[in-house]
């Protein structure tokens, strides 16, 4: 492996990291800038992606035929790190979950037809979009295994019924990716499920409720959803009858990653708060950064963080080498899912009452840090799957390569 960053994102960090503080930053002091959910308005979002798409810094995942950068995983773990210095970062350069997992899935999956129909208008931000696969119990969370959502065929087209919840982005998106059962017998092959593309605007389904959590929300935030008799057209299936799995494991692998690139940039602007307070705060006579507790707080995270930035650089080159990297992803999943809690909890220790308050962002990163042990597969899933790859492995676990 090669640590040497890119003369392409060499060049686009030093512009980034001025946009992130002139453009957006700023927006995060002002109420005015925020939705009802505690995110950027829609309509300040776009027109923040406007300038962020003439300054040449638009949907780094996408390829430039697209509108996009073309960057690699390993070119985006550094863009992406960077862009949450913000916390309305990912979304203002078009490279927030769901939509950019989404965009990554059709643009590796969908034929160009439906590229031109499904994807398109996502990466040009005139729609959003969402991933419905989660289910209520007896329906399938982190086990695909269990999905219920049936979709039956009558000629060229499917009927879905079933129930979804948990599904982020649905109330503002207009696209979605449907995983459903096509197969009552999952069988050995596990090709027991399909996916299916719908618009908004069908009728068939509906959103029962947005959830209410303890937030802050992505756009959209996150619903339950009913089925009763959505038809779709068999044009609109993604890749085969029977590869719905195979899907959701193209969907999520990277998708886990990105959401580490993205926490490792909340983690780094907790701390950079809780740095510039103790080194003004004063209390007995020493400020807070002379303490000796205080400076191996700092320490202990910064450690954390570099941890988490190499285990998600090594999953980001390894997928660049066309491996899944799925043990490689678990692992900077758990880690990084963990430093981000540990980091923003230092940072309100540190600055006393005041990050507790919404005097800072920390207390909405605080929030908001813990679901990343939940959401794309709980760290306990996670742990299973390396336990797993260590049983079938022993010493190769550790090999390079």
């Amino acid at each position: 492996m090669d640590f040497t960053a890119s003369d392409r994102i060499s060049a686009l960090l030093p512009r980034l990291r001025q946009f992130v503080a002139e453009e957006i930053l700023p927006l995060e002091a002002d109420p005015a800038s925020y939705d009802g959910h505690e995110n950027i308005r829609l309509d300040l979002r776009d027109a923040v992606r406007a300038r962020a798409r003439a300054a040449g810094l638009y949907a780094p995942q996408m390829p430039e035929a697209r509108g996009g950068l073309g960057l690699t995983m390993a070119e985006q773990a550094a863009f992406y790190e960077e862009t949450n210095r913000s916390i309305f970062g990912p979304s203002c350069f078009n490279c927030a979950a769901p939509d950019d997992g989404n965009m990554r899935c059709l643009e590796m999956t969908a034929t160009e037809d439906q590229k031109r129909r499904w994807l398109q208008p996502i990466i040009d931000g005139t729609v959003n979009s969402s991933f419905a696969m989660t289910e209520p119990h007896p329906g399938g969370g982190s086990d695909p295994g269990m999905i219920r959502t049936r979709a039956e065929r009558h000629g060229s087209r499917w009927r879905i019924h079933g129930h979804k919840w948990f599904i982020s982005g649905a109330a503002v998106a207009r696209h979605f990716i449907l995983i459903a059962r096509t197969d009552p017998d999952m069988g050995e092959t596990r090709r027991h499920l399909t996916a299916f593309l719908f618009h908004a605007d069908q009728p068939g389904w509906r959103i029962v409720r947005r959830i209410g959590n303890l937030g802050p929300d992505e756009h959209g935030g996150v619903c339950e959803l009913e089925f009763d008799g959505l038809e779709i057209d068999d044009a609109d299936r993604l890749m085969q009858v029977g590869d719905g799995l195979r899907l959701t494991q193209i969907r999520l692998g990277p998708a886990r990653l990105t959401h580490c690139m993205r926490w490792l940039g909340l983690a780094k602007r907790s701390m950079e708060i809780a740095k510039a307070y103790v080194e003004t705060r004063e209390g007995f006579g020493l400020r807070l950064s002379e303490r000796e507790s205080v400076r191996i707080k700092l320490g202990e995270v910064a450690h954390d963080i570099q941890i988490g930035r190499l285990l998600t650089m090594h999953a980001a080159w390894k997928l660049d080498q066309g491996d899944l990297a799925r043990k490689e992803v678990s692992s900077a999943k758990i880690h990084v899912a963990d430093t981000l809690h540990k980091a923003v909890d230092t940072a309100i220790q540190l600055c006393g009452a005041r990050g507790y308050s919404t005097d800072t962002v920390l207390e909405w990163i605080y929030r908001y840090a813990r679901a990343a042990r939940l959401v794309d597969g709980a760290s306990e899933v996670h742990k299973m799957v390396l336990a797993r790859f260590y049983e079938k492995e022993g010493s190769d676990y550790w090999r390079w390569g």
